[in-house]
């Protein structure tokens, strides 16, 4: 817990609205990352980080400012998803195609592995890649996960594990018919 998190939130308290936009500046971004990779629908999202935010700023005197600031709004964005998909799964609606469109804000990669990466991720339970974001994206700790979603530490590390378990399994089966289709990623054109 840095001693920039606790001046800021007393600030907010404080009704320092300057403080409130320097709170969701340093956050909109972290909590917008995890719900991307959590629900996989970029204005769902954007919807989810803004309710986020609002939540955590309404509950900013419940924060223990004994621990840190950060896990804490994550544990609320955790929460926020997971809600979402059980409400989503409860009563599909259409999607919009041109939301389904990869994010721009994400880093520019290879095209056609960062396709199969998402495709592998968005197969993974969504438990699974709530900690795959937060611990490889978010760059967060065990203990802070295991804080942000409410389960021990053993939980996170077995939930990581067999993450990281089904993406090799699912992108080395994608590897291994690439490499049966000429190398070409499936297109059946063969080199040379």
């Amino acid at each position: 817990m840095t001693g920039i998190d606790r001046k800021l939130v007393k600030r907010c308290l404080a009704g320092d609205s300057d403080a409130v936009r320097s709170l969701v500046d340093a956050y909109q971004g972290v909590v917008y990352g995890l719900c991307y990779r959590v629900v996989r629908h970029r204005q769902d999202a954007e919807d989810i980080t803004q309710d986020v935010l609002l939540r955590a700023l309404r509950s900013l005197g419940r924060w223990d400012s004994r621990r840190p600031l950060r896990p804490w709004i994550l544990a609320i964005a955790a929460n926020r998803c997971r809600t979402h998909l059980a409400q989503h799964a409860r009563r599909p609606t259409p999607r919009d195609k041109m939301a389904d469109v990869a994010d721009p804000r994400g880093p520019e990669r290879d095209h056609e592995l960062a396709e199969e990466l998402n495709l592998a991720l968005d197969a993974l339970r969504p438990e699974y890649r709530l900690v795959v974001a937060m611990f490889h994206e978010q760059n967060m700790p065990y203990d802070e996960i295991s804080q942000a979603i409410g389960h021990p530490v053993g939980t996170v590390k077995v939930w990581l594990h067999r993450a990281r378990r089904e993406l090799a399994r699912r992108l080395g089966r994608r590897a291994a018919l690439s490499e049966l289709c000429g190398g070409t990623g499936g297109r059946g054109e063969r080199n040379g």
